[in-house]
């Protein structure tokens, strides 16, 4: 193979933390001023920027929308140089726009790579989500289990009753009936407000996280993102596809789904190896968010690699222009 054909994730490993530290620093401009489109719009330019200044041959499959919907960053957009490797690129360059808008936490921006073909091109539609951290049997849990019976499951597996295991659910309407059913079994829940990458990474960090499980619906891009993080950091995660209409059924047939009812495993969501990073745009319980000193900003990464399963967190300062 010609080298440049290669997916060289050691060397595209630290151009792909500029390109998340770019997004991060242009979104924390905006924190808390309450207008989450021009925080988004200031991440999604910074990201595209910095990715056009990398050696890569890139498509985007996880993006910000469709071609009409998404002025940058859409999904089938090209980036990258050119040259070098063909890659798959799955972003979201202000994950949690509320999040930052209000000053909350847990506001990321993230993006992960892998070579060309290795992501599940998901269209924007929900999916039903699950996800534990590692150290469990394969499939311990399933989406095919009711509520009551993943948590019975993984006490089980834990050594624990069911009110030593904490799942965490994006706080939505469509959740009350589960959340009750969740509660009724002494479960303990983490709600959160948005950010369900951050949910379900939370999972492969249980020691000091809190969390066990996450289990819910949210956006299907969101979900491979999360599942690229948790192909990195060990775990394992099942999504569904969930649709609402005809439409979103005749997009997904257009991405090149067929079987609109099958269970993504993680490693059917990502098939190959797969970099990914995340920095901080608010304070939140992966990484510290972007800080303002003075003349100066600074921002935490997590980057982390799957072919080794390494993980950096890297600090970077830069003048506050």
């Amino acid at each position: 193979m010609a080298e440049d054909h290669i997916f060289a994730d050691r060397m595209l490993s630290l151009g792909l933390a500029r390109v998340s530290e770019a997004a991060a620093i242009a979104a924390a401009k905006l924190v808390g001023q309450g207008d989450e489109k021009a925080a988004d719009q200031a991440a999604v330019d910074a990201m595209r920027t910095q990715l056009n200044l990398l050696d890569i041959k890139g498509v985007v499959v996880i993006g910000e929308g469709e071609r009409d919907e998404a002025p940058m960053l859409y999904i089938g957009e090209e980036v990258g140089t050119g040259k070098g490797p063909g890659v798959d690129i799955a972003l979201d360059p202000l994950e949690g726009t509320t999040l930052c808008a209000k000053d909350m936490p847990n506001s990321l921006a993230v993006i992960a790579m892998g070579p060309r073909g290795s992501m599940l091109h998901a269209p924007d539609v929900y999916m039903d989500k699950l996800a534990i951290g590692p150290g469990y049997a394969t499939g311990v849990v399933s989406l095919d289990m009711t509520p009551t019976e993943r948590i019975a499951a993984l006490a089980r597996a834990k050594g624990t009753d069911s009110s030593g295991v904490m799942v965490c659910v994006l706080e939505r309407p469509r959740h009350e009936k589960m959340i009750g059913e969740i509660r009724a079994t002494g479960a303990r829940i983490r709600l959160i407000t948005d950010g369900d990458v951050a949910g379900v990474i939370h999972c492969a960090e249980a020691a000091k996280t809190g969390i066990d499980m996450y289990m819910g619906s949210g956006g299907a891009p969101e979900g491979v993102l999360a599942a690229a993080a948790l192909k990195c950091m060990g775990g394992q995660m099942w999504g569904r596809l969930l649709f609402r209409n005809d439409d979103e059924k005749k997009r997904a047939k257009a991405a090149g789904i067929e079987n609109l009812d099958r269970i993504y495993s993680r490693d059917e969501m990502v098939t190959d190896d797969v970099i990914f990073a995340a920095t901080g745009v608010t304070d939140g319980s992966i990484v510290s968010g972007a800080k303002r000193d003075g003349e100066w900003m600074e921002t935490e990464t997590i980057l982390m690699r799957s072919r080794t399963g390494s993980l950096r967190r890297l600090l970077y300062r830069q003048k506050n222009n």
